[in-house]
């Protein structure tokens, strides 16, 4: 078996089999794109069936000496498996060789936050006075009001918008939908851009559900929406490296710090798993500098 042949074979088995979403099948693919190029480097130029266990570590040791990160690694690794596992149950291989691959271990990085101060800056940096202003300020109110990812937000639909009753339903990762709560700032910023500046912009066929447009009535790309909060930061005088997924980072930051229930920040975000939530549970050094000399009663 060749790599096009296995490579567009795997494609179609997170397709149909794991109904995995574009942008993930899409990062699979890439990654085991990575394996065929170190293939076709190597002198033998073995074809994905023809690999042991012994040529996945050297392959790990190259991507490696590229210098990836052991969460890059990790990810490449988890995409080979997935890769192997398919094989094995289409019986183009007998014996799994990605069975005993081990993973880097991956310290967790403390995601970057903003402050609420730092967010309202932002947001007050957008200049409403400009056509595109209201849908920016709706965009920003929503990403940090719900936690959404960057996908989830050029992706949100009109249909979508339970806003009487305060929520939307948000499309996550693996096509798997969930009810998010939507607070008033979000909701007033979202009801000026579709009622007073959407409803006059010509809209492309197909596109007609959508919340988010451009001038020319297409969806948003996620480019855009990165490059509208660097604008943002820059014009702020923010010193941070920040995306959009800062602002989602800085929702779940500020809801753990505030008491919120770990379980219903999962369920808001979206995630799988409790353990991916719990990265949220850090606090910053002020934060429980002050909550010691507030509250210890030997303080």
């Amino acid at each position: 078996m060749n790599w096009t042949a296995a490579l567009k074979g795997f494609k179609t088995y997170l397709k149909l089999e794991r109904s995995l979403a574009v942008n993930s099948i899409d990062a699979y693919t890439k990654d085991l794109e990575k394996l065929y190029q170190y293939s076709e480097l190597q002198v033998d130029k073995k074809s994905p069936t023809e690999f042991s266990l012994a040529d996945l570590r050297k392959f790990i040791t190259w991507i490696n000496e590229l210098g990836m990160i052991p969460s890059s690694q990790s990810r490449i690794i988890s995409g080979v498996k997935a890769f192997y596992k398919f094989l094995l149950m289409e019986d183009y291989i007998t014996s799994d060789p990605s069975e005993l691959l081990e993973t880097p271990k991956i310290t967790r990085k403390l995601p970057d936050t903003l402050s609420i101060h730092e967010i309202n800056k932002m947001i007050a940096a957008i200049d409403l006075s400009k056509p595109e202003g209201p849908r920016n300020k709706a965009m920003l109110e929503v990403l940090y009001g719900c936690g959404l990812r960057v996908s989830e937000l050029t992706e949100l639909k009109i249909s979508s918008l339970y806003l009487s009753i305060e929520f939307i339903k948000v499309t996550g990762k693996g096509s798997k939908e969930r009810l998010v709560p939507i607070g008033g700032e979000a909701i007033k910023a979202l009801n000026i851009w579709i009622d007073l500046v959407r409803v006059h912009i010509p809209v492309k066929k197909g596109e007609e559900d959508l919340v988010f447009l451009n001038r020319r009535g297409s969806r948003l790309s996620r480019v855009y929406v990165f490059m509208l909060i660097k604008q943002l930061s820059e014009a702020t005088g923010l010193k941070k490296n920040i995306s959009p997924h800062t602002l989602r980072h800085s929702f779940a930051t500020h809801l753990v710090e505030g008491g919120a229930d770990l379980r219903a920040v999962q369920e808001m975000l979206g995630h799988e798993s409790i353990t991916t939530t719990e990265i949220y549970t850090h606090l910053d050094k002020e934060y429980l500098k002050s909550t010691i000399i507030d509250f210890h009663p030997r303080n």
